[in-house]
């Protein structure tokens, strides 16, 4: 029976060098497939999982007994820190046009967090900032339909998992893991008695200025190790690629699994401050026309005094956008589901920027969190 080892590591033919000369031509390829990306079997891998604490330990199952992923069917929402509640809640608010279905408080009645609604399933969180000139990406949340059978599929693949899964306070199941360049990836799924589905069909006001949100952009270093955890082990499927220059590549997009949403990655070299991230760090909200966007949002702008330009360009991927920023600098990208002249966008076949000498894997954890995000914590401490 062939076997399945979690000492395969994911490697690009384009992306990467093999860090080991000895290293196995066998290979496999991953469950799903992943565009450009092949397993191969690394003598250094056990020694790398030690120094970047994704994969705990080696070990080899029968592929009929290895746990299977349950769906993935999208984008929960993206978890910022924010400098002042109240200037975020009039963005989102009255200027974006969403609602806030619910939030909860600290012990001394302080608020810990609230949510922003984008529809039924979809929602953008919003903590009272830890420091001041800190990454304001808390984290990002991938909805599954079984959370139970996900963090038994992810323990089986390597990733270091919680102990069990927790009930959060608002009845929701999750738990949290981390990707290759430290960003923390909560896992949730939403439970008939959970505030989610307790409020369906509610706070879902006409002055939304969308009703979906597309992806999510996290930086991302190793663009070998990103395809590898989100193609590889998460099942994602990569579609494009495109670049600022023809010469380097600037973004990949992976769709997930079982959904339509996708997670973006911003390529980089050096690695922006922690409070220079809000570019990279961001959401993507989807509007059928953004002219109209553009003018229902200018007629709010006063409301909120936003100054900032509202202009509308046409992407490398060729569909029309306009960017916004929240008070705290978090870029949210207003793009249009199609392409101007309705065909593809070619990808971009350019090499990803080669990385600072001090920016290695065993460096990317904490570089990405910056001052204020602690290792993942348990759900119930979040929430």
């Amino acid at each position: 029976m062939k076997k399945v080892c979690a000492l395969a590591k994911m490697k690009s033919s384009k992306l990467q060098n093999p860090k080991s000369k000895e290293a196995s031509s066998f290979k496999l390829q991953p469950p799903g497939g992943c565009a450009r990306a092949s397993f191969g079997i690394w003598s250094l891998g056990f020694l790398w999982s030690l120094e970047f604490g994704i994969w705990s330990f080696p070990f080899c199952l029968h592929a009929a007994d290895a746990p299977q992923r349950p769906p993935i069917t999208g984008v929960s929402h993206i978890a910022l820190f924010v400098h002042d509640v109240d200037k975020s809640r009039a963005f989102y608010k009255d200027f974006l046009g969403f609602d806030e279905p619910f939030s909860v408080t600290n012990k001394n009645g302080t608020l810990h967090l609230t949510w922003i609604k984008i529809n039924d399933r979809q929602t953008i969180e919003i903590f009272p900032e830890k420091e001041a000139g800190s990454d304001r990406l808390n984290h990002i949340a991938l909805e599954t339909e079984d959370a139970l059978a996900m963090r038994a599929y992810l323990a089986s693949r390597g990733i270091k998992v919680p102990e069990k899964v927790d009930k959060g306070r608002i009845g929701n199941l999750n738990f949290n893991v981390t990707d290759p360049d430290g960003h923390t990836v909560e896992i949730v799924q939403y439970m008939p008695e959970g505030w989610t589905l307790r409020e369906k069909g509610k706070f879902l006001p006409e002055t939304r200025i969308s009703t979906r949100l597309m992806h999510v952009g996290i930086l991302v270093g190793d663009l070998g190790e990103a395809l590898m955890f989100y193609c590889g082990i998460l099942d994602g499927k990569e579609f494009w690629r495109g670049g600022a220059k023809s010469n380097q590549l600037s973004w990949v997009n992976v769709k997930l699994p079982d959904g339509s949403n996708y997670v973006e990655f911003m390529l980089y070299s050096t690695l922006p401050e922690p409070d220079k991230r809000g570019k990279q760090h961001h959401l993507c909200l989807e509007v059928a026309d953004v002219e109209k966007a553009k003018a229902t949002l200018e007629l709010r702008a006063a409301r909120i005094a936003y100054t900032r330009p509202m202009d509308i360009a046409t992407g490398i991927n060729r569909k029309r956008q306009l960017n916004l920023w929240d008070p705290d600098g978090t870029r949210i990208e207003l793009m249009e589901p199609r392409t101007v002249d309705g065909l593809p966008a070619p990808s971009s076949t350019a090499p990803p920027p080669r990385l600072a000498a001090d920016r290695t894997p065993k460096a990317f954890g904490a570089a990405l969190r910056g001052p204020i995000a602690p290792p993942p914590r348990g759900v119930e401490e979040r929430r």
